[in-house]
């Protein structure tokens, strides 16, 4: 399931960095990402892969507070998702 559709791009841009935050329950994946999205050049990609269904939504809903682009969201095959975030500044 994807939640936003990316530009053709942005689907093949492969992630400059991946967050583990399977088994983290929200805020953790969020605080996870505020931590390390300066680790990445603006506009690379960042993969933060969670299983906590609140992050799902709360990770677009940060991107939308915080000024960078939620790209998609991909369902994993062991659950959870792989949410897309492009550093925007």
């Amino acid at each position: 399931m994807t939640s936003t559709r990316a530009t053709a791009e942005e689907a093949t841009q492969p992630p400059a960095l991946t967050i583990d935050a399977l088994g983290k329950k929200c805020p953790i994946p969020i605080i996870m990402l505020a931590e390390q999205i300066n680790r990445v050049p603006r506009n690379a990609i960042i993969s933060v892969l969670a299983d906590d269904p609140a992050a799902f939504t709360d990770i677009p809903a940060w991107c939308r507070l915080k000024s960078h682009h939620h790209v998609a969201s991909h369902e994993l095959p062991q659950g959870g998702w792989a949410i897309h975030v492009r550093r925007n500044y």
